[in-house]
C-alpha cells in the first residue's frame, strides 16, 4: 500500500495506510494505559507503518524514532513479561533524581544529533521540532519499557507537539491519533500513579 492511494473522509483525505496505523496505534495506547503487555504486538504494526509514512512525509527523524521503537518494543515485551527469583513481574516506579538528570542530559545529547543529522543529510522542512519531538520519544520508549511513570509526562508533552506536527504535513488523521493518544497518556499518567500509591 502506499500514500498516493487517496480515500476521502468528509473533509479530509488520508490513506488505508494511514488508517490502519491510526487504528493500530489508538490500540496499542489504550493496552499501555491499561499495564497490559497486549501493547507490544500492537505497537509493532504501528511503528512499522508510520516508518514509511514518516518517511514519506519527509518526517525523519521521526521515521528513525519509529525504527527505535520497533527495537524498544521488542526490549519492552521481554521486560515486561520476565519473572525475577521470586516469580513476579517488573512493577511501576520513579525515577530516581539522578535518572531524571540523566535522562534529561540524554535528550539534550539526542536532539542536538538528530537536528545536526537532519539539517546536513535530509530535506526536512522543520528540522528542530523533528528532531525535539524523536529525541523525548526516545527517552519516554526507555522508560516506559522499564515501566517508570515519568514517561507518560514526555508521551503528553511530545504528542502535544506532534499535532501539530502532522497536520502540518496534511496527515489529519495522525493529528488526531496524537490528540487522542495525548488523551490516553493524561488518563495513563493518572492510572498508573494510582497503581504506585496503592
Amino acid at each position: 500500500m502506499d500514500l498516493t492511494s487517496l480515500i476521502q473522509i468528509g473533509p479530509f483525505q488520508t490513506s488505508y495506510l494511514e488508517l490502519i496505523a491510526v487504528a493500530f496505534g489508538l490500540t496499542c495506547v489504550w493496552f499501555m494505559k491499561k499495564e497490559s503487555v497486549l501493547a507490544f504486538p500492537i505497537g509493532i504494526v504501528n511503528v512499522l507503518i508510520y516508518v514509511y509514512i514518516f518517511f514519506y512525509a519527509k518526517l525523519y527523524a521521526n521515521a528513525g524514532i519509529n525504527g527505535f521503537f520497533f527495537i524498544m518494543s521488542l526490549y519492552g515485551w521481554y521486560n515486561w513479561t520476565r519473572k525475577d527469583s521470586n516469580e513476579d513481574t517488573i512493577r511501576i516506579t520513579r525515577c530516581s533524581r539522578k535518572e531524571v538528570m540523566l535522562n534529561g542530559i540524554a535528550a539534550v545529547v539526542f536532539f542536538v544529533i538528530i537536528r545536526v543529522l537532519l539539517v546536513q543529510y535530509t530535506t526536512s522542512r522543520i528540522p528542530s521540532w523533528d528532531a525535539a519531538t524523536t529525541a523525548v520519544y526516545i527517552i519516554a520508549q526507555w522508560l516506559l519499557s522499564r515501566k517508570k511513570i515519568e514517561n507518560w509526562i514526555l508521551w503528553i508533552s511530545a504528542d502535544s507537539v506532534m499535532i501539530g506536527l502532522c497536520a502540518w504535513e496534511g496527515l489529519y488523521f495522525s493529528s488526531f491519533q496524537y490528540l487522542v493518544f495525548t488523551i490516553i497518556a493524561v488518563l495513563g499518567f493518572r492510572e498508573w500513579r494510582t497503581k504506585l500509591a496503592g
